[in-house]
């Protein structure tokens, strides 16, 4: 049988909209099983049943479930790479307090963490696999670059080899505490966010001598 499309063979636009339609809900319907069930528990039987189609339909898709992770890892990557220009891009970040900065800088991270339970259960661990580790990889390098920029403006006097220290352990303090700071609602997450900010301003004012408005105690 013969598929409708122009002159070229491309898919017929009504077709391409049901099929790009069918993709986004195989990836959405991965992404709550990921996130009620972690990884490695996830088949593609349970990924096509959440998705109400069958394991045929699902194939005509993605070969595999690694291919569906793939196809969730980019969309994660680009609505990131917005919540990281959102938090890190601005001609005010370096006129602003430290403590100013930090909860600029964190709170678009943390809403992105907070809407997707998936992301966590991913990438939020110490064990990620090698496929998913390879595809963030470029996101968290550029993401931490571009603290390094921001601490070594910011702190023009602080050796390079040292700010660039400084913004690795920024980013895994970051990474330690986003499970508690996003974790569900009822589970005190509002105040693991507190602590959160409190713990890197505290850290940023003695790595990088940056005045601040809040008051820390040691």
């Amino acid at each position: 049988m013969q598929v409708a499309g122009d002159e070229k063979g491309r898919p017929a636009p009504k077709r391409q909209a049901r099929g790009e339609r069918r993709i986004a809900q195989i990836i959405d319907a991965a992404a709550e099983l990921f996130a009620e069930n972690g990884y490695e528990s996830v088949t593609t039987n349970a990924i096509a049943a959440r998705a109400g189609i069958s394991p045929g339909s699902l194939y005509q898709f993605f070969s595999n479930k690694d291919a569906i992770v793939r196809a969730l890892t980019e969309r994660y990557v680009a609505e990131l790479t917005s919540a990281h220009s959102a938090a890190l891009e601005g001609d005010d970040l370096d006129d602003l307090a430290l403590d100013a900065l930090v909860d600029k800088v964190l709170s678009p991270l943390v809403a992105f963490n907070r809407s997707h339970r998936a992301f966590k259960a991913l990438f939020g661990r110490t064990d990620m696999p090698e496929t998913l580790a390879r595809a963030t990889a470029p996101l968290h390098e550029g993401m931490l670059d571009r603290i390094t920029a921001l601490f070594r403006a910011r702190s023009p006097q602080t050796p390079e080899q040292e700010v660039r220290r400084v913004a690795l352990v920024t980013v895994q303090i970051v990474k330690a505490l986003m499970p508690l700071a996003a974790g569900p609602e009822g589970h005190d997450r509002a105040w693991y966010d507190a602590q959160l900010r409190t713990v890197l301003v505290s850290y940023l004012t003695r790595a990088l001598g940056a005045p601040t408005d809040r008051t820390v105690t040691a």
